[in-house]
């Protein structure tokens, strides 16, 4: 109840209202390339939530830039500009991805002077042998499993603007960290951050990673939703995976199928679920913007944090 009272409530056709004349600037073949495996978006759903929320993210730019001006004029003294960092959460297989990669684009077409870049949190995962070591690989997603001091220096040089930053590659094929191949941040204007853990509590730490966003996003829907999605999605996997010995799940597209979907079921309930309910989900009430999505990915209702 008291997370509801901190937000504004407004239903698809409320929240499309606020900028009803807003045109896509993508085809409907750009969104089918940009959108999640096994995630569902229309280019109706682009004009009536991504473009009102994109000048939103606008609005929130200007009041950081003048902000930022401002405290320049009172140190008198050039500060230079610092980037403008949105964090986007939720669930795994919720389609935050989906989210990311439209906003990237749209930013990027709609301020054309601004350089703007994505990353995921997949990156700061611990690889595959860490994680064994620690002993936590039944607990890869959950807060530990990351490399939380390396992700916060990494968003600490970005703020301070750092020209040309390495950050690891995670392979979703081979589900671990692909060795000695890097992604270069080069000086963004805007830096998109997605992952489950974006919004989440420090471990042991005395600065957030919220602490380094200027927006949020988190991706919401019910869990039951969530655990269809997580299974279509899964089963499609198993079908590109066939042929495929270099991918993870070969060895389950390859055998029986009942046995591939119980453990599919099985890593829900005792991993993705147990990691939402206690972690991720804890986190919506930080985020300022809830996008709620109902059947077939289908956004229903949009949250606008008040304070």
């Amino acid at each position: 109840m008291e997370e509801k009272m901190n937000f504004h409530r407004f239903t698809r056709e409320e929240w499309q209202s606020f900028y009803p004349n807003g045109v896509p600037p993508l085809t409907e073949s750009e969104l089918m390339q940009i959108k999640s495996f096994n995630d569902r978006i229309s280019l109706q759903d682009v004009q009536d939530i991504y473009i009102p929320l994109t000048h939103l993210v606008n609005i929130y730019m200007k009041e950081y830039e003048s902000l930022q001006l401002a405290k320049g004029l009172f140190m008198q003294q050039f500060v230079g500009s610092t980037p403008f960092i949105i964090g986007v959460a939720g669930s795994v297989a919720v389609g935050k991805s989906t989210t990311a990669r439209l906003l990237q684009m749209i930013l990027s077409r709609l301020l054309k002077k601004k350089h703007v870049q994505l990353i995921t949190t997949d990156g700061f995962l611990y690889p595959t042998r860490v994680l064994k070591e620690k002993g936590i690989l039944d607990r890869k997603g959950f807060p530990e499993s990351y490399d939380m001091e390396k992700l916060l220096a990494f968003l600490n040089a970005v703020k301070n603007g750092e020209e040309f930053i390495h950050i690891p590659m995670y392979s979703h094929e081979s589900y671990d960290i692909i060795p000695d191949m890097y992604e270069t941040i080069t000086q963004p204007d805007i830096l998109i951050v997605e992952g489950i853990n974006v919004l989440q509590l420090p471990q042991n730490q005395q600065i957030y990673v919220s602490d380094f966003f200027d927006f949020s996003i988190y991706v919401d829907a019910d869990s039951e939703l969530v655990r269809k999605w997580y299974l279509e999605r899964f089963e499609a996997l198993l079908k590109l995976a066939k042929n495929d010995k270099n991918n993870y799940y070969y060895g389950y597209a390859n055998g029986p199928k009942e046995e591939a979907m119980a453990m599919a079921e099985n890593v829900w309930e005792k991993v993705n679920l147990k990691n939402l309910n206690e972690f991720i989900l804890p986190t919506r009430s930080r985020a300022d913007i809830v996008l709620h999505k109902k059947e077939n990915h289908k956004i229903d209702e949009v949250l606008l944090r008040k304070f």
